[in-house]
């Protein structure tokens, strides 16, 4: 703000508030003119505008307690003071006690006054504002919409796909309103995602486990395996498979601007608990006519032990 400025302006009459307003009472009234005269409250209205501009601008240097005291100083001197060309370069004149005439340029007069500084601040940004939310593990998947109260109104947040467990996410533009007519500040949010009794998440993909019978296993099948959202998708379980098999489904994990990850099927072989003696005639004749052959032997042999 130019130094002209705080002598012409009255900022305690803009607020309207008496010169020994307190701390306390001085943000509650700006807090409600701001309220009355915030251009998201009147929309297209130039002189609400104006007034906006004018109220954050007086408590802008009212709420800075050095600010503030450096106002009152230089309004206790009297009138605005004027530039006068000379002779030997500029010259201030008026509002001295005296009217005395001081020689020097009139920044350099007012930083021998004050120490300098504090004349030319600019618009401040908005502080930023901080809250958490907790997200099913579909939305943190695919991404969602909320709806986010701040001060008195509500406004919109997009939640982009892929979001993570523990994530903090900054929406520019979100946080408080400047004071002063500058940028508002972000919003950041800190988010927690549910888990899913189904669905694991291992960056851009998505593992789910599927249980598959013996016999699918030794002979083969066609599966079906659930997909996050969607119906669900066939698999080919190959004729030998093994427990912990890992299947993929090419784009049916995360789905983001940045790329798509996969859908991993891992297999898991159900074991039945309770199998009848017909069945367990049947699985000792199978036994019978596999071939002779010790799975653990070249673990054993690994091991030293054979």
């Amino acid at each position: 703000m130019a130094s002209q400025d705080w002598f012409d302006k009255d900022f305690y009459k803009v607020l309207g508030v008496s010169k020994d307003v307190s701390e306390a009472e001085l943000k509650k009234t700006y807090r409600k003119l701001s309220r009355k005269f915030h251009p998201d409250t009147n929309p297209g209205d130039a002189k609400a505008e104006a007034k906006f501009k004018e109220i954050s601008e007086a408590y802008s240097v009212l709420s800075d307690s050095k600010e503030r005291a450096e106002y009152d100083q230089m309004r206790a001197m009297g009138p605005g003071p004027r530039f006068n060309p000379g002779a030997g370069g500029q010259q201030y004149s008026g509002g001295f006690p005296g009217g005395a005439n001081m020689g020097g340029g009139f920044e350099d007069v007012f930083a021998n006054l004050f120490g300098g500084g504090g004349f030319n601040r600019g618009p401040q940004r908005g502080a930023d504002l901080s809250m958490s939310t907790t997200l099913d593990f579909i939305d943190g998947v695919k991404g969602t919409q909320l709806k986010v109260r701040i001060g008195s109104g509500e406004t919109t947040i997009k939640i982009p796909a892929g979001v993570q467990d523990g994530q903090k996410i900054k929406i520019a533009g979100k946080g408080q309103a400047s004071p002063n007519g500058g940028p508002a500040g972000d919003l950041i949010i800190s988010v927690t995602v549910k888990s899913h009794p189904v669905f694991t998440r291992d960056g851009m993909n998505l593992r789910v486990t599927v249980p598959v019978t013996f016999t699918e296993a030794v002979l083969g099948a066609t599966i079906q395996v659930p997909t996050l959202g969607g119906e669900p998708v066939k698999l080919k379980v190959a004729p030998g498979t093994p427990n912990g098999r890992v299947l993929r489904v090419k784009g049916r994990g995360v789905v983001t601007a940045k790329g798509e990850g996969d859908l991993l099927a891992t297999v898991d072989i159900a074991v039945p608990s309770n199998v009848s003696d017909k069945a367990k005639k049947a699985l000792e004749a199978f036994e019978e006519l596999l071939p002779e052959h010790d799975p653990r032997s070249e673990l054993l042999n690994k091991a030293g032990l054979l």
